[in-house]
């Protein structure tokens, strides 16, 4: 069904050309019902008028006052054109104290006409102090002129001026008076959700909600409208996974099965140790789902160095001993690498199929990279398509059209965020029947995030840690503060080092001559303790070596070297013959050396919080315990530096993915599974709406049941239709 067509009209129709293009270019609006959608991100709450004489700091405040006196002044300034800039300072005054306004810039040209000595309007902003004096800088005010001046005053004090989300080429007040222009239209909204569902929640209809959030006349007007549009966002989402959900529940797969006495069997009677109760729970959920003739669907997620990859290669090598092929999907050469290592020294004498040596229910598990020569990558793809390679490990390599597969029971993805949808599809596709799928996140998810993101799945989670895993100390060193706390770091390090042991130090990018601004280098947060470069791996290491270090083995490591140096330097690491490995992220997931013991990460603020956690997952692998030092030079009272505190204070991931959620926008998060696009979350907030996100699930869980193709529901297949553009749509079809 075609969306109403109030809502439809492109806005360059009825906000012309210009403004249509901005709003396109900048906030990806297109429509009236885009702009309608659009919401504010706050509301500027004028209040009651105060007297400059009971002013309340850091509070937003309107006043009515007269124009005492104004001055214009000039200064050097590098960033003003001809060198100078220019400061407005205005004098107020309301008989009961006075007060100084200040414009900078740009904004000093429209005040200094109009603020002029004998002046009365009304002024609105945040108080603030600066040479001890208070002091308005930039506030909005609205000339007091004739008869109507009084009623101006009672009206304009009271209102709640929505904030919209807005970008330097369009001002807040520039989207709220387009949205006037199309706010009639509202009235044709169809609404999405049931009659009985908004009924029985005591929802406003989306016409009044849409009225109500972009001109409320009281706060419970806001609260309406936010509970409305909260349950529309919810609900349209969770009904798209759940035809999702009923959809793959009709589709066919091969039940697979694995034998009594078979490569599963063998394999665990080699095992050197015993597996935790959570594996052995989650591996028979895996095990259950894949005897069944439906493709399975699930998410394995669990804290760092909880066990994934051993129950992910249980569930391939189940696949593999009921005849089929297992594929497990990496985002980078090193963790692919990494895992086949890993996974043939686990499997021993069992991943030597067809060779001298081999036991007799072996397999081989071969290797797919886009940097194998020829020759190697030749006789990897034959053992595929003649099933003589029950397992693959592969980066990219593995989706190409030439990659063909005998019997492709099983798909494991690892590291789901870092792979688009097409990806994970076009190896899905080589399957005589839809293989089983089993997503593997190295980062702990929170339930409503799982609910929201990966809402197709079921949901398995490991939160138990395997024996012989060592506590993790962590520490933050405020470089800034207290330098000396960094020379003690490097001393921890060389004490570590002197036990046996070995290290990683890791830093924000590499500082190759191509690792520029404007080519991929990131400019520093907003909170970031100064404006320099990110510190550097080539940098760093040369000076770690020359300098506190000196005398042990370093070697760098990062994603521009040749895959085969990559390769080589892991391998000495892993064996010992490196002493400290100065890396970028590149080592954040997947690698596993037990004797590391300490970690040091410089620059800690510039990474997220979760990311973090992942890097720190790589020391207390072995019996040793681990250390984890986040350096950083923002100062102490900086979000940046309470992030850093968050981390070092819990070694739970779930928390800190929590922390981590609450201090970024959704979007950031739900971007990367729901295929990249436009996050649909514009009110939803995923960890506080966590009872709304349960209810709607459950509701759509029902809806879709009673009438999967929502033929009784045409406002709710319009929804759908809004927020499955044809990008999502292949998203949720293919998955």
């Amino acid at each position: 069904m075609d969306l109403v067509p109030a809502l439809e009209e492109p806005l360059k129709k009825v906000l012309g050309p210009a403004t249509a293009k901005v709003m396109a270019e900048h906030l990806g609006l297109h429509t009236v019902g885009d702009l309608l959608h659009h919401y504010p991100r706050r509301y500027e709450e004028r209040g009651q008028l105060t007297h400059l004489a009971d002013l309340p700091m850091d509070e937003h405040v309107t006043v009515v006052a007269m124009v005492a006196d104004a001055r214009l002044h000039t200064f050097a300034s590098s960033k003003a054109p001809r060198g100078k800039g220019q400061r407005l300072e205005v004098t107020i005054t309301d008989g009961s104290g006075r007060l100084q306004l200040v414009f900078f810039g740009n904004g000093v040209h429209k005040p200094h006409k109009e603020l002029l000595p004998g002046t009365r309007a009304l002024f609105a902003g945040k108080v603030s102090v600066f040479n001890r004096r208070l002091q308005l800088a930039h506030p909005a005010y609205e000339l007091l002129r004739g008869d109507g001046a009084e009623e101006a005053v009672d009206a304009w004090a009271g209102a709640l001026i929505p904030i919209y989300p807005a970008t330097a080429k369009l001002e807040s007040w520039k989207i709220g008076k387009a949205i006037q222009t199309v706010l009639p239209s509202a009235q044709e909204a169809v609404d999405p959700l049931p009659d009985t569902l908004r009924a029985g929640r005591g929802l406003v209809p989306l016409p009044e909600a849409l009225l109500k959030i972009h001109r409320p006349h009281t706060k419970a007007d806001i609260a309406d409208a936010r509970a409305r549009l909260k349950w529309d966002e919810a609900f349209v989402l969770q009904v798209a996974l759940a035809r999702r959900r009923h959809t793959d529940a009709l589709l066919p797969a091969t039940p697979r099965r694995p034998g009594p006495d078979g490569l599963l069997t063998a394999f665990d009677d080699r095992l050197p140790f015993t597996l935790t109760d959570g594996q052995r729970k989650v591996s028979e959920e895996i095990f259950t789902d894949l005897a069944t003739d439906h493709p399975m669907h699930r998410l394995l997620q669990g804290e760092v160095g909880s066990g994934k990859t051993m129950v992910a290669l249980r569930a391939m090598l189940a696949v593999v001993d009921a005849g089929g092929q297992a594929a497990m999907l990496a985002p980078t050469e090193v963790l692919a690498q990494q895992h086949h290592r890993s996974i043939v020294e686990m499997m021993g004498e069992l991943a030597e199929g067809g060779m001298l040596g081999g036991a007799e229910r072996a397999t081989k598990v071969v290797l797919l990279t886009g940097s194998m020569g020829a020759a190697a990558r030749r006789q990897a793809m034959l053992d595929l398509v003649t099933g003589e390679a029950g397992i693959v490990i592969g980066t990219h390599a593995l989706i190409e059209d030439k990659v063909q597969f005998h019997d492709l029971g099983l798909v494991v993805v690892d590291e789901q965020h870092r792979f688009g949808v097409e990806q994970r599809d076009a190896l899905r596709g080589k399957g005589r029947q839809t293989p089983h799928l089993l997503v593997m996140t190295a980062t702990p998810i929170p339930r409503t995030v799982a609910m929201t993101v990966f809402g197709d799945l079921e949901t398995s989670v490991l939160d138990q840690l395997p024996a012989g895993r060592s506590p993790i100390a962590s520490h933050v060193v405020p470089a800034a503060d207290k330098p000396h706390f960094l020379a003690r770091a490097w001393e921890r390090l060389r004490e570590e080092v002197g036990k046996g042991h070995q290290a990683y130090v890791v830093c924000p990018r590499i500082g190759d001559e191509e690792d520029t601004p404007g080519k991929g280098r990131k400019k520093p947060a907003p909170d970031d303790a100064d404006k320099r470069p990110p510190l550097a791996v080539l940098d760093v290491a040369d000076q770690l070596a020359k300098g506190p270090l000196h005398g042990l083995r370093v070697e760098v490591l990062h994603g521009r070297m040749p895959p085969d140096d990559k390769d080589a330097v892991m391998r000495r690491f892993a064996a010992g013959d490196t002493d400290v490995l100065v890396a970028t992220t590149v080592i954040e997931v997947g690698v596993n050396v037990p004797n590391a013991t300490v970690m040091v990460i410089m620059d800690a603020d510039r990474f997220g919080v979760s990311q973090l956690h992942q890097l720190r997952g790589r020391v207390g692998r072995g019996a040793a315990p681990g250390l984890c030092l986040l350096v950083s030079e923002a100062p102490e009272a900086s979000a940046a530096r309470q992030r850093l505190n968050a981390v070092a204070a819990t070694l739970d991931g779930f928390e800190l993915s929590r922390i981590d959620l609450e201090q970024r926008r959704e979007g950031d998060v739900l971007g990367q599974a729901q295929s990249g696009a436009r996050t649909s979350l514009r009110m939803l907030a995923v960890i506080e709406d966590e009872e709304i996100i349960a209810e709607a699930r459950e509701e759509a869980t029902a809806v879709v049941a009673a009438d999967p193709e929502l033929t009784k529901l045409p406002g709710l297949r319009t929804a759908l239709d809004a927020l499955l553009d044809e990008e999502r749509e292949q998203y949720l079809e293919k998955g």
